[in-house]
């Protein structure tokens, strides 16, 4: 139960931070291509590896707040499902260079973001 009241903790705290985060890039860049999603994705991303190094290799959590803040914060922090439908509205819109460049930047940033985490965190 315990670690259920975390992950609803948790997501409530990402879900919350992402909406303010992506509308925070969306005033400073506009909302002609999804800069607030993938800024929140790529954060997300290094979050992810840098939590991953320290509760596999560097400090010892409970299991529930580990979930707390993999499943709960960054679970709701990241936008994957957000990710998808405003590439499917670029496509819809006939924007398939910006939705084929949002579908490569996010993956590989992303990945990069978490490669870069683990790595910083390892270096700890």
């Amino acid at each position: 139960m315990i670690g259920v009241i975390a992950i609803i903790i948790g997501g409530a705290l990402g879900s919350l931070c992402r909406y303010v985060m992506s509308m925070n890039v969306y005033l400073l860049l506009g909302k002609s291509f999804p800069y607030g999603t993938l800024a929140v994705n790529i954060l997300g991303s290094i979050i992810m590896g840098s939590v991953y190094i320290l509760v596999m290799e560097k400090i010892t959590i409970s299991e529930e707040l580990r979930a707390g803040i993999t499943v709960g914060f960054l679970g709701a922090f990241t936008t994957f499902s957000t990710f998808s439908i405003e590439t499917m509205n670029l496509i819809e819109s006939g924007e398939i260079t910006k939705a084929g460049l949002n579908i490569i930047l996010s993956v590989i940033l992303c990945i990069v973001g978490c490669w870069l985490g683990m790595s910083i965190t390892r270096q700890l």
